[in-house]
């Protein structure tokens, strides 16, 4: 009987083995820590477990431009993961590097997925195509940006706990009651250069690039120091003198600031929201981007951020095919709308937002259909998206000027015309590099 049973049990672990080998394995670099770090995980547990033939394995690798400078070095070395999470500043290189990657419209096809560019909202989905109808990247955490706000922090400083400031001279009278009531940083900025830059332009429906944001062609020029964008870096700069913003370092950096409570304002993006439901000790509110009431045509919609799944070159095809798998478990409209509600990303398609709203979530948790209703508005030339070359240095950039704004340093036009100089320096570099590319 013994050695029956020691025989049945060597069988079982023998197939087990077979079927653990038997298993694709998937590798999958990103981004995402903390709260959405283990959002991440979640989501390849439960589609591994859906499923025996193929295994996700998520792996962190730093912030945004850490994980692409290691995929690229990867790449090159011949050992590149099979999907990389790649910020949106990063889409204009991404699309350049056609032999490193693989249109993932034309991986879905292959695969005999069903893969429905038309299902996504459109500023998402025109985001990551290509001037020729192709879906490059596959669209994951898009997020907006938005506008926090410490609801406790507002009562104690005499200011409606229910009413967020909706305009730039609204914001200022906040925090000056928010500085009298002996907060020390009433205001502070994430993303300075998507935030106060990026989406202010599209939002004010004024023109950040040429060529429509370099949607239009790689010889597209900066456009970041009209008189309404050097209006504002000046106000900002005032703002920080006067103790009234404090910058808290680039990045997300500054979110950290929020989340304890020492700072009782930020923009940042819609996806820090799961952080502060999860860790805020205190009540908080959701609200639009601030504007300024007197330009006309404003608001009008802000621009993608976070960012897509891209698949890289020269992999196998059963691989291709549990890449594909995975991405149509991805779209499915329940999985979007859980992610939705517990990350505060984006529901990329239209199918997922109907669902969300249908389950009653935005009524229970107000200010959670800010980002989508954001971005759902109709698009301008100057608003559908920015894609431009060499944008992971021209962050860095704008970030170095605006540091000495901040810092008193410099005037906002001075720093704003060193943004568009040094800026357009790199997009020139960019367009010489992949000309006929």
């Amino acid at each position: 009987m013994q050695i029956n049973r020691l025989a049945v049990a060597a069988a079982i672990a023998a197939a087990t083995a077979f079927s653990a080998q038997a298993q694709t394995e998937i590798q999958w670099w990103h981004s995402m820590n903390s709260v959405n770090g283990e959002w991440v995980n979640d989501l390849a547990k439960d589609f591994n477990a859906s499923q025996k033939d193929y295994k996700i394995v998520p792996t962190y690798k730093g912030q945004y431009d850490e994980s692409m400078t290691a995929a690229i070095a990867a790449f090159r070395a011949g050992n590149a993961p099979h999907i990389l999470q790649v910020f949106e500043v990063g889409t204009a290189t991404m699309m350049a590097s056609k032999k490193a990657i693989m249109p993932v419209g034309q991986m879905m096809k292959d695969a005999g997925e069903k893969f429905d560019p038309a299902a996504y909202i459109p500023a998402v989905a025109s985001y990551y195509t290509a001037a020729n109808g192709q879906m490059m990247s596959f669209p994951f955490n898009s997020s907006t940006t938005v506008f926090y706000y410490n609801k406790d922090a507002f009562k104690a400083a005499g200011l409606d706990p229910e009413k967020a400031p909706g305009t730039w001279p609204e914001v200022a009278l906040a925090a000056a009651k928010l500085k009298a009531s002996g907060h020390k940083c009433p205001l502070t900025l994430a993303w300075q250069g998507w935030t106060q830059l990026e989406s202010f332009s599209t939002w004010h429906n004024v023109e950040f690039a040429t060529k429509a944001n370099g949607l239009g062609g790689m010889d597209a020029r900066m456009k970041i120091n009209s008189p309404l964008h050097v209006r504002h870096i000046e106000n900002l700069g005032n703002m920080a003198k006067q103790g009234l913003f404090v910058y808290k370092g680039r990045q997300n950096i500054p979110e950290a600031s929020f989340v304890s409570g020492e700072c009782a304002m930020i923009t940042t993006s819609s996806g820090f929201y799961g952080n502060v439901k999860k860790n805020a000790k205190f009540g908080f509110g959701l609200a639009p981007l601030p504007y300024y009431p007197d330009v006309p045509g404003a608001p009008q919609n802000t621009v993608i951020g976070g960012a897509s799944l891209w698949v890289l070159a020269g992999k196998k095809p059963e691989e291709y095919k549990g890449i594909a798998k995975f991405f149509s478990y991805l779209s499915r409209p329940e999985v979007q709308s859980a992610s939705h509600k517990r990350t505060g990303y984006l529901p990329v398609t239209t199918a997922s937002f109907t669902l969300t709203d249908k389950s009653g979530f935005y009524k229970e948790n107000p200010g959670t259909d800010v980002a989508p209703n954001q971005m759902i508005r109709k698009t301008t030339t100057n608003s559908r998206g920015i894609r431009l070359g060499n944008y992971l240095q021209v962050r860095a950039i704008e970030d170095e000027e605006l540091e000495q704004v901040w810092g008193g340093k410099k005037s906002a036009k001075e720093a704003l015309d060193a943004i568009v100089l040094r800026g357009n320096e790199q997009l020139e570099r960019f367009e010489k590099a992949n000309k006929g590319g």
